[in-house]
């Protein structure tokens, strides 16, 4: 099982970190993204900004501080829930499957986390 967790969480903290390089960078598939949902370009760094929270915290999680990474994977949990929605919302299902697959990354990161 622990095994388990550090790998997940492992990529949880991957994905999210990349994700929000790409925030921070400006890429024109997260502009484009955020345009189709109705996200305002000025939002993408704070998005990013989240990502890299959640990230953080995970590692904390990873080397030792059990709080933070719970609050870590739920925090991304709640964030990728309202990606879902916002794409629900707007009516973009073409690309959901990014923030549903990060959604499950979160989650199975945030079981694990809780199971440890």
């Amino acid at each position: 099982m622990f095994t388990a967790y550090v790998v997940v969480t492992a990529v949880t903290i991957v994905a999210n970190t990349a994700a929000a390089i790409a925030d921070f960078a400006g890429a024109k598939a997260v502009l484009a993204n955020a345009d189709q949902v109705g996200v305002a370009p000025s939002w993408v760094p704070w998005l990013g900004a989240l990502k890299a929270a959640g990230a953080a915290g995970l590692v904390l999680g990873l080397l030792g501080v059990r709080i933070l990474g719970l609050a870590a994977a739920t925090g991304l949990v709640l964030f990728f829930l309202g990606a879902v929605a916002v794409h629900v919302r707007a009516r973009v299902f073409g690309n959901i499957v990014f923030p549903g697959g990060f959604l499950a990354l979160a989650g199975a990161s945030l079981a694990l986390a809780a199971a440890h």
